[in-house]
């Protein structure tokens, strides 16, 4: 197993809050940070030792990133897989560019899932109005029609109702690939963040739940209030599917919990996760570390929560709010340093540690 000393140079494709809290942590352990960017003054590059701000299929630009690196990695899906090919024919890439081809699609990623005897919401693939009648008569249920690619926090999907009139929906669609997903009547809705090493080793980080507001995460609550036996269901789909995607890295699983203790699999990502942002302050080993751990062959820190805690997703105009929470001693506060606040965007988030009862 080659491994990555510190010292070295990690490169991070993608220059959001995630790679940002991703070179903090590489800091921590003594490497250097190149990040690769579209974006101008994009959150990680104000940490980084160095920023590449080119187009992420620009050739020469990728060529020159590769050379000046030891490892790379990437903290967003939306980057064009065939730019990550190229990457990993001149360095080393984890988790590699197949991960990613799964993961940026949605009808590729919830085929594969049940391909690997892993159930997902009922769902159909849809590429004409003609394609979402038939399927919406299939499911007979309230539905979501959803971007096969590049939607994220609620961006690109749409409800869909008996009363819904399709022909006007798909025209305000404007695809020509959609996933059409049945509406599941869950009692939760939790995560999973695993990590794997290069020689197979995983280790999981307890089971969260999750409260959307608007399509976006608004708060994460760790861990998740569920049976031990149903914590352990989830961490086992989490492994097998890290497992079977030969991940190097970390990777996160969106699960609905049904009312009859079912899990189905919502979304992956192969990358750091808003619903692991509460083990920055509430975990002995947090998610970007071990991020940097796994990618640089090192061995894999404790995931156990060290105290309970909330996590709130600070959006759009809340960002105000952190003169509120600095007057709490038992919250910590990260802002992400955006440099524009609008309606939806992620700009912070807090983490309240639950202390003790002694």
């Amino acid at each position: 197993m080659k491994v990555i000393t510190p010292g070295s140079t990690i490169g991070i494709i993608g220059g959001g809050q995630l790679g940002r809290m991703s070179a903090l942590a590489a800091a921590n352990l003594g490497y250097k940070v190149h990040i690769f960017t579209d974006q101008k003054n994009s959150p990680a590059s104000h940490v980084a030792l160095k920023t590449t701000i080119s187009d992420y299929s620009d050739k020469e630009a990728l060529y020159t990133f590769a050379k000046n690196v030891d490892v790379i990695t990437f903290e967003f899906e939306n980057i064009p897989y065939k730019s990550v090919q190229i990457l990993e024919d001149l360095s080393l890439v984890r988790p590699g560019w197949k991960v990613l081809h799964v993961s940026q699609n949605r009808l590729r990623e919830k085929d594969y899932i049940n391909s690997i005897g892993i159930p997902t919401a009922p769902y159909k693939e849809v590429r004409s109005y003609e394609e979402l009648e038939a399927a919406f008569k299939e499911l007979k249920s309230d539905c979501i029609l959803k971007t096969a690619e590049e939607g994220y926090d609620g961006k690109g999907q749409f409800k869909v109702k008996n009363e819904t009139d399709l022909k006007e929906l798909w025209n305000e669609f404007q695809g020509d690939l959609g996933v059409l997903e049945g509406v599941v009547d869950f009692d939760k809705e939790v995560s999973v963040i695993v990590a794997r090493t290069e020689d197979g080793k995983t280790k999981c980080y307890p089971p969260v739940e999750n409260v959307h507001k608007n399509g976006i995460l608004d708060e994460t609550i760790a861990p998740a209030k569920i049976k031990s036996s149903i914590a352990k269901n989830a961490e086992s789909i989490a492994v097998k599917m890290a497992g079977e995607l030969e991940l190097i890295g970390i990777l996160a699983i969106e699960m609905f919990l049904t009312n009859d203790d079912e899990i189905l699999i919502n979304e992956i990502a192969p990358r750091p996760h808003n619903s692991g942002h509460w083990s920055i302050d509430a975990s002995i080993t947090n998610q970007f570390e071990q991020l940097i751990r796994a990618v640089c062959g090192l061995p894999l820190g404790n995931t156990d929560a060290h105290s309970n805690s909330i996590m709130k997703n600070l959006i759009g105009t809340e960002v105000t709010l952190w003169n509120k929470y600095i007057e709490d001693p038992n919250a910590k506060i990260h802002l992400y340093g955006k440099n524009e606040t609008r309606e939806g965007r992620k700009m912070g988030h807090v983490t309240t540690i639950i202390p003790n009862k002694s």
